[in-house]
């Protein structure tokens, strides 16, 4: 007879940062914080879009952004030009930001003022999807040189996430990627799911983003 217990390490790891992901939204909520978690592959131009957006809203909201990386500040340098309040945030190794890491993020930041803070994640489209940050919403950048097959190779994130800005529109001409093919697999996986073309270089599409970021927080405080 089986005398030992058989304990579901990964089930029990979610569920503990779920509970603590509805109450750091709860915590933002009360503050009148709306909280964005901008996930991606390296190089697709994240920094770049948040430059663009920071720029875009900066004369409208107070803006924090925490940039996270495995190492390196060469992100937090790069969003501080812009003015908004910045954190660097290394995560030791680990590949994504989970509820308390984000928590802690936010203390560092100092969300008295915020309106808008941003956690621009660590650079991957597997880890980061299966963690709740406790954010208001899910974005998710996908660049055109990465192919319009990532919605079949990596459902979780296109699953999870409220918007997918395509971004580097200026250069699909030079691609093999069809983007009416990305927004049919992504909108079978998310039927919710908003779409946005962008161009961070030439600043296509960044108004219409910048105007859903403007509803959702509007909604968040109300």
């Amino acid at each position: 007879m089986d005398t030992y217990k058989v304990l579901e390490i990964k089930q029990s790891v979610f569920e503990d940062n779920n509970r603590q992901a509805d109450l750091l939204r709860e915590q933002l909520k009360k503050e009148k914080t709306f909280l964005l978690n901008l996930m991606s592959s390296p190089g697709s131009g994240k920094t770049t879009t948040l430059t663009k957006t920071i720029n875009a809203l900066k004369d409208e909201m107070n803006i924090g952004v925490m940039e996270a990386d495995i190492d390196s500040d060469v992100d937090a340098n790069t969003i501080s030009q812009t003015g908004a309040k910045v954190i660097q945030l290394h995560t030791g190794g680990m590949c994504h930001l989970d509820a308390d890491m984000t928590k802690q993020g936010l203390i560092g930041l100092g969300t008295e003022g915020i309106d808008f803070a941003i956690l621009e994640n660590v650079g991957n489209l597997v880890c980061p999807a299966e963690f709740d940050t406790g954010s208001s919403k899910n974005a998710m950048i996908l660049s055109v040189p990465e192919g319009d097959d990532k919605p079949l190779k990596y459902p979780l994130m296109f699953k999870i996430v409220d918007v997918l800005l395509i971004n580097k529109m200026d250069v699909i001409e030079y691609f093999d990627f069809d983007l009416e093919a990305v927004k049919e697999r992504a909108k079978k996986l998310n039927p919710n799911i908003k779409i946005i073309p962008i161009s961070a270089r030439t600043g296509e599409g960044i108004d219409e983003w910048a105007d859903w970021i403007r509803t959702e927080v509007k909604e968040w405080n109300q």
